[in-house]
Formats: structure tokens, sequence, C-alpha cells
């Protein structure tokens, strides 16, 4: 019989505000030990035997995955300058490979045709006249993990700026390479966050790097060619709430640095051909006031287009003068209860806008050239219930069309350009799914749940229509996330369809603390309304239940990161209404964690969760729903918690405790760490098709689905 390991206890005395909790398993979070390491391999040792019956299942999983991708691929290229640049992808590489090619002529807006299923195909020679910018194999090589940051070519095209993450800390070294030799310049820049760029000159870098607490806190500007002991220090946020960000507008004349906390906002501003100046505030910080700021040019007037919520809840858009930032404000689209304005992007001739309604992303378009103060904003428009679309990239100010993409739970992701002249709407790409998929045999649709106080909640479903039969419960994932204002929309994935050719449901609860349904929606599930996000997950999952959609022995929940928080908060709450529960990198330890100020982003973080360090009501608030606190003598469901050891957003400590904390009392509980890997997990696709297999087989196997599939791929 398998034993799982024990965790010693070693009490650990914590008080605030007059209460004191005792924490046996703080000192699993030295990851130096050696006996922490011993643990957490014993761990791994444990969740290996425990799933070996799964082995074959994962194989099938993987080579489902594999065999439905397209893998030597290419997308759609992007116009930028004279270069037409995009990614390929090559069979049997785990990264892929940045391209460039040259545009045939100035007028030259309709990106090469690209046909992946054809012998001898672009995809796998390229477009003609191709230069490799960077190959991420020849990069990750040696490393057992690699992530590629920033990735910015020079305004004249002649220098590429990289940066790139070899240990899963988000900790970037940035390099520049000149692209007519291939080679590297001695400039080299370690330990940078992400987020870094050239001036429109190419002769300057600015990028940020962070504090103690791995807050991104200061820019730097950087001269191409001097050493970086030598870069200037450009501007420093002392205030612990706020990150900073460096950009540039697609008009190419202002440089941009934007401080923000949660819920506020700070913008600076300076003419891009003065890149050593100072920069000046477009608005003053005000509490609780956030603000983007996008330049453009309407009827000839040099404008800034500032999307707010200055008694806007769900913001609007205005414009006001370049020059004078602080002066008058110019209405262009006011705010509206049922429209969550999520931002604009303008461009020489027009201006596009995306937004949220009726808890679908929407995108709509304005020419900038009418004659008239206002924008007159046109939507796009599509057939299906539920989809997501979003504007793409972009980067050309005088372009005559728009990128963007589009999905749903049925469509595979799809890029289109639009012509704003004419309204044509061009086909680009549509991600290629080998195999017979045929989109008929799937079902999508919403259900609303009915929340203890009223509050109606959107449920978002797919399924195969000939493997689910109505009124006969079927088994099911519900994924929820519910925190930061994040959206989680309807969109199509490959792997998943090795659930739904199970029989499964896959199901998302829109819980509040998300976005979906605007402002408000989030507002109704931070700091001392958290306990909306569980309750309307909890809800969602009782009304499945309710309509025989499936049933507590066929259900399990899914989510990650803060959607991890409240996997660990159901499991608590309501454990009788699941099978398994799916936890990846998951927060469940909020409050020691949020309590002290060294650990990274916890200042930051207050905005959302709120401050218990000096706040006893919060302090309470927190320690009656933290997932560690609150493990209780009752039948848990199943459990698989996933971290990484190198994780800098959600500490691998929070699930090693959480899971030891589970096991007194006799909780079914795994613990996975990636022993290389950051929050997003293990790098490389195919290792990710892998660890997405691991947990398929697992979330299969708990929700007692068929474990063979009724897939079609391609012999």
């Amino acid at each position: 019989m398998t034993i799982p390991p024990l965790a010693a206890k070693k009490p650990t005395r914590r008080m605030h505000h007059d209460d004191v909790y005792i924490d046996d398993y703080e000192w699993l979070r030295d990851k130096d030990s050696p006996e922490v390491l011993a643990h957490l391999a014993a761990e791994n040792d444990y969740t290996d035997a425990r799933t070996a019956h799964l082995e074959l299942l994962r194989e099938q999983l993987f080579d489902e995955f594999k065999g439905r991708t397209q893998e030597t691929d290419l997308s759609v290229p992007v116009r930028e300058g004279h270069w037409w640049y995009y990614t390929r992808t090559v069979e049997g590489q785990e990264y892929g490979i940045h391209c460039r090619a040259p545009i045939t002529g100035p007028g030259d807006w309709e990106p090469p045709v690209i046909t992946p299923d054809l012998p001898g195909n672009r995809a796998t020679t390229g477009l003609p006249g191709e230069q490799q910018l960077l190959d991420d194999n020849l990069e990750a090589a040696g490393h057992e993990f690699y992530s590629l940051g920033s990735f910015d070519v020079s305004a004249d095209g002649s220098l590429l700026l990289y940066a790139v993450d070899t240990e899963g800390d988000e900790r970037y070294t940035i390099r520049v390479r000149d692209l007519a030799t291939g080679q590297n310049l001695p400039d080299e820049i370690e330990d940078a966050a992400e987020g870094s760029l050239f001036d429109p000159s190419g002769r300057y870098v600015f990028y940020t790097t962070v504090d103690d607490a791995w807050r991104p806190d200061t820019v730097w500007r950087h001269e191409v060619g001097a050493p970086a002991s030598a870069d200037t220090e450009v501007f420093h946020e002392p205030d612990e709430r706020f990150w900073v960000g460096v950009g540039v507008t697609r008009s190419r004349r202002y440089l941009l640095i934007e401080a923000g906390s949660s819920v506020t906002t700070e913008t600076r501003l300076l003419a891009a051909d003065d890149p050593t100046g100072e920069y000046a505030v477009v608005w003053p910080r005000r509490d609780g006031v956030e603000y983007d700021v996008e330049h453009a040019v309407v009827n000839g007037e040099d404008r800034l287009l500032i999307v707010h919520n200055d008694h806007a809840v769900n913001f609007e858009l205005v414009s006001v003068a370049t020059a004078d930032p602080q002066g008058a404000r110019r209405m262009l689209l006011p705010h509206d209860d049922t429209v969550r304005l999520e931002g604009v992007d303008a461009f020489r001739d027009f201006v596009t806008a995306e937004y949220r309604r009726d808890g679908l992303s929407r995108v709509a378009i304005a020419r900038t050239d009418t004659g008239s103060d206002g924008l007159d904003f046109t939507e796009l428009t599509f057939d299906e219930p539920l989809f997501t679309v979003g504007t793409g990239a972009n980067p050309e100010w005088d372009q005559p069309t728009v990128r963007f993409g589009y999905t749903s739970f049925l469509t595979p992701s799809t890029v289109y350009d639009h012509v704003v002249a004419t309204g044509e709407r061009r086909l680009l790409k549509q991600q290629p799914v080998r195999g017979r998929y045929d989109p008929t045999l799937f079902e999508q649709r919403r259900e609303w749940a009915v929340a203890g106080d009223g509050t109606r909640v959107p449920i978002s479903l797919v399924y195969r229509r000939d493997l689910v039969t109505p009124g006969v419960p079927a088994p099911t994932v519900l994924y929820g996330y519910g925190s930061y204002e994040h959206s989680i929309d309807p969109g199509f994935s490959i792997p998943r369809l090795s659930l739904l050719d199970r029989g499964m449901v896959f199901a998302i609860a829109h819980v509040r603390g998300g976005g979906e349904l605007g402002r408000p929606w989030y507002e109704q599930g931070k700091k001392l309304h958290k306990r909306n996000s569980f309750t309307d997950f909890i809800d969602c999952a009782r009304h499945l239940v309710d309509l025989d959609v499936t049933a507590p022995d066929r259900l399990v929940a899914d989510g990650g990161s803060a959607g991890g928080l409240l996997m660990g908060a159901v499991a608590n709450l309501a454990p009788e209404l699941f099978a398994g529960i799916h936890a990846a990198v998951p927060f469940v330890d909020p409050l020691t964690s949020i309590l002290d100020p060294s650990l990274p982003l916890t200042v930051i973080e207050w905005d959302e969760w709120g401050d218990p360090l000096h706040d006893p009501e919060v302090y309470a608030y927190m320690k009656g729903y933290s997932p560690l606190e609150n493990v209780r003598a009752t039948q848990y469901p199943r459990i698989l918690a996933v971290t990484s050891l190198n994780d800098t957003r959600v500490l691998y400590v929070e699930p090693a405790k959480w899971v030891a904390r589970l096991r007194e009392v006799g909780a079914d509980a795994l613990l996975k760490t990636e022993m290389s890997a950051g929050h997003g997990g293990v790098s490389g696709r195919y290792a990710a098709w892998r660890e997405r297999a691991f947990d398929f087989a697992w979330l299969i196997d708990v929700a007692g689905a068929r474990p063979t599939g009724d897939a079609a791929l391609p012999g």
C-alpha cells in the first residue's frame, strides 16, 4: 500500500490583532533547505505512484493533443515598417522561430496567404526572403526552463531587443542583436522585469527593474553600446502599492511611463524626439481613479484619448488637448451602466474600442476624419451566442485595416483583417484542427444560476450533444477564477476536445470578482465581498446538479492561482458537491502571504484583498475564508494541487502546507511540484502538453468519464 509522506510539525506562532495562529508547516517556506526539497520530492513520488494507473490514458491524451495540432505552422504575418513579422513552429521542436520577410511595396497591406497543409508550404520554408531573427530552440538549449519576454525591433529594422527568463522567476536578461550580422552586441542587462523596448530612434532602450518584493518600481534608460552600469534612472515609484511600466504610442510620437495600483493610475508623457527629457504627468493620481492614455489625431487636431473611471464606474472615453491634458475634456463615449469600456486604440484615420456587454467582449471602430467633434462607433457583429473577440497585432499608425481575433467554444481561433474604408472582413487564418473535427456535433449555451442574495450568475457550457443526454448527469468540469476583474471568456481549445470526446461537459462559472458583467461585478467579489466569489461558484455547481447536467459524484472543480483560492474555499464550504478539486498554483494561504509586506507583490495585493496587517476587520474576514486555516474534519473530495518551485506570484509553500494540513484530517490530497518552472508551469509546447495530459487524466478518472474518447484523428 502506498503511504503518503507526512510533513513534520514544527509550530510557528503568528499573532496579529490579538489573534494567535499556530502554523505547523511554515518551515516548508525555505526552498533551499534539503529537508524541504526532500519532502517535495517525496510528495512527487507519492503522486506518481497514486496516478501510475493513468499512465496509458496520459499517453493517449498526449497523442490526441499532438495529433490534432498542426505542429509545423506559421502565424499570420504582421506588417511593421518594411517587413512582415511572423513566428514559425516546426514539428518536433518545443519553441517557435521568430522571422521576418520584406514586403513587396509601400501599399502592400495584405499579408501572404498561409497554407500549412500543403507540401512545401511556407510554414516549412518561410516566406520569400525570410530572415530568422531569433530561434527560441537555440536560446533554450541547455536550460530546463525558457521564457521569452520582451521582443522589439528598432524602428529602422536594424536592431532586435529580446529578453529571456531561464529560471521561471520572471527575472529577465535583456540582449540586443545586430540584425545585419545576426550577432549580439555587448549590451546585456540582467534582472530586468518584463516589458522593455526601444525608443523610436533606436538609440535607447527603456526597461524596468524590481525591488526586493519583486515589484517593478524603477524605469531605466540604456544607451545602445554603453555598459549597463552607465544606465540612467528615469523614474522611481516609492509607493509600494504601485508598479511601473514603460511604453510608446502607436504614432511613435510619445513615450509613456505608467504607475498603477489595482485602483489608481498615473501616466507620464514625453515627446519621443526628446528621449532624454523630462516626463510630464498627464493627470495627477487620485485614489480610486484609473485611466489609460492613447495619442490620436482627430480631424487634424492633436489629442489624447483617455479611458477613465472618474465618476464613471464602468469607464468612459474623453479626449483632451495633448498640449494641455489637464484642461477641458471632450466627451466621446459617455458612461453606460450596461457597458464596461475596457480600452481604445488610436490610428491615423480611426479608433477602435473594446468593451463588454451582456457578459461578452465587443469591438467597435470609428473614423477620426469625419469633421465631427465626436466619434461614431460601429460594432463588429457575429452570429454565435457565445464568443470572444479582441483586437490583435496592429503596430502601424497609418494602416488601413484592423487585425482582430475571434473564437468561441466551437470556432477555432480565427484571425481577420477589417478594412475600415469599406467594412470588408478578410479571413486570414483559422487555427488548424487535424482530424475530423465537426463543430456541428457540439453545443454551447449559457445558463444562469441564482445566488443566495438573488444575483443571477452566468455559466457557460460546451459539450458533445451526441454524447451527453439531457436529464442524465454527465461527468463535468466546472472552471472558475473570480479575481482582479479578469474575465474567463468562451474560447476554443484543442486539448479540451479530448474531454468533450469522452462525454464530459466543460463549464465556466463567471463568478463575481471577475469582469464579465462590468466593474460592479468585480467590486462585489473583492475585499470584504470576496465570499461572493466562493458562494457564486457553489450556487453554479448546485444549479448544474439541479438541472441534472451533472451530479456531485461526477463533478470536478478546477481553478488556478487566485482561482486556486476559489478551489480551496469551496472545498471547505461545500465538499459534498464535488468528486474532485484540481487546484493549479493555488493561493491557499492568503492571510500569511498578505500579512507579510516583504513577500513578492504583497503590498500591491492589498487593493485586491484588503490590508489585514493594519485592519482587524480585514484580518478576521480573510481568516474566515483562508483555505489552509479552515481545513476541518470532513469528507473532502479528492484533491490535486499542482505548483512550481520557482513561482514568484504564488509561492510553492502555500499548496505544500495546504496538502499537509489536509492529510491531517484524512483527505485524499496529492501535491505535484514542478522543480524547474514558474507561475505558468513548464515551458515548451510538448512539455506543456504532457502536463496538461497529466491533469486531464486525473480529471477524467475522478469524474468517472469514459477512459477512451471518440476522437477522430489522422492515422
